[in-house]
């Protein structure tokens, strides 16, 4: 029979949720968003729908911080000109 929450080890419950600052990506991406410069427009749109701190503004431009990229694909996804391509990663 499943334990009740109440008798699980604390060990084993998070008191608060993890800030996504806090857990980096690790090695376990499928793809990474790659942004063709050329292309970008500098909407904003990527940077407001990552549901991560994946994408950033640095020197007028989008950058990605793979440190912090799941390799979702949603601002590929909703990119208005398409400049974001998702990559599968090498090995």
């Amino acid at each position: 029979m499943p334990k009740k929450v109440s008798e699980i080890d604390e060990g084993f419950v998070l008191k608060t949720p993890l800030s996504s600052m806090q857990t980096k990506t690790g090695s376990w991406r499928a793809f990474r968003a790659v942004i063709d410069y050329n292309k970008c427009i500098t909407c904003g749109i990527c940077w407001s729908l990552c549901p991560e701190p994946a994408i950033y503004l640095k020197d007028n431009k989008y950058t990605v911080d793979y440190d912090y990229c799941k390799g979702c694909g949603i601002c590929a996804q909703e990119c208005p000109v398409k400049a974001i391509s998702m990559v599968r990663e090498s090995d």
